[in-house]
């Protein structure tokens, strides 16, 4: 197995490990997404597309290569979302008024604002692990397996002594 076919397969393996525990976390652990948790979902299917094509397109091993960036690419797009939301989660940053919970005004205004507002806000943590939320764990696993599969699939091919 070469690097890249390495690259291929954490392209494919990780966007789909990640949406399998969002979406068992959604319909098994009744964690419900905000709207941002969806913003990841969405660059983790554009990888898994991205990856899918870098396999259909093994016969052009450049054209597959690209794809294998082009899914990394997503994988860090998810880290990106998730570093922010895990932000806002901890009340670094602040998050959009339509997905966080920063409720202000007169009774009238504030009591419009949380009827008007999505179910699931942005800042609260539903679930964490070692004091992480799932967000931040997206960051980091998206992160370091973006990185890794850019770095196989730059790796020049080994070439064998005769």
């Amino acid at each position: 197995m070469t690097d890249l076919d390495r690259a291929k397969a954490l392209a494919l393996a990780v966007p789909a490990a990640l949406l399998a525990g969002a979406y068992g976390s959604q319909y098994f652990g009744h964690l419900f997404p905000c709207e941002m948790c969806w913003w990841q979902r969405y660059a983790h299917f554009a990888a898994l597309v991205a990856a899918i094509l870098a396999y259909a397109l093994r016969s052009f091993p450049d054209r597959g290569r690209s794809f294998v960036w082009l899914a990394a690419l997503a994988i860090l797009v998810s880290g990106g979302i998730g570093f922010y939301h895990a932000g806002v989660e901890m009340k670094v940053f602040t998050g959009f008024t339509a997905c966080s919970a920063d409720a202000h005004g007169t009774a009238d205004e504030i009591f419009r604002q949380v009827m008007d507002a999505p179910i699931v806000r942005c800042n609260d943590v539903q679930w964490s692990l070692f004091g992480i939320s799932m967000a931040g764990w997206n960051f980091l696993v998206s992160t370091a397996s973006a990185l890794l599969i850019l770095w196989l699939s730059l790796k020049k091919p080994r070439t064998r002594a005769a």
